[in-house]
């Protein structure tokens, strides 16, 4: 990630108070989970007022810019949405939902993150595992 990203991403979780949602833990454990993935490289995007997108590329990607981007959605309080290229993931449970050209134009599958669910993070991780398999692929 570059430094200014680096810097801003810093800003914004030491900013971000949680509530009893737990969801910037969520956020948290996602960012360190990406980060475990070899040839994992990051951007964060703050547009204040209206969402923060941490955004994974893998360094074989050649189609696509990203292949997860972890929205933190402004609200009160804040929640996640998880967005992948359809193309990307499987969903067998379909707890997504289909975005028409829902990611940078292309159809996405995203995931709601409102609270702490270790069902659902577990099923988002092994989207997130599906689609850096898919991008490390080239």
């Amino acid at each position: 990630m570059e430094k200014e990203a680096a810097q801003a991403m810093k800003l914004f979780l030491d900013e971000w108070q949680d509530t009893a949602e737990k969801t910037k833990a969520v956020f948290s454990h996602l960012k360190a989970y990406l980060e475990k993935k070899e040839g994992t490289a990051f951007d964060f995007i703050p547009r204040p007022g209206v969402t923060y997108s941490l955004r994974a590329v893998h360094t074989n990607q050649r189609k696509k810019s990203l292949f997860v981007m972890v929205d933190v959605i402004e609200d009160a309080p804040r929640w996640l949405s998880v967005c992948f290229y359809g193309e990307m993931i499987s969903d067998p449970e379909e707890n997504g939902d289909f975005v028409p050209e829902g990611l940078l134009g292309e159809d996405a599958v995203c995931f709601d993150v409102d609270a702490w669910d270790d069902r659902l993070i577990a099923y988002v991780k092994a989207r997130m595992d599906e689609a850096w398999q898919f991008a490390r692929n080239g």
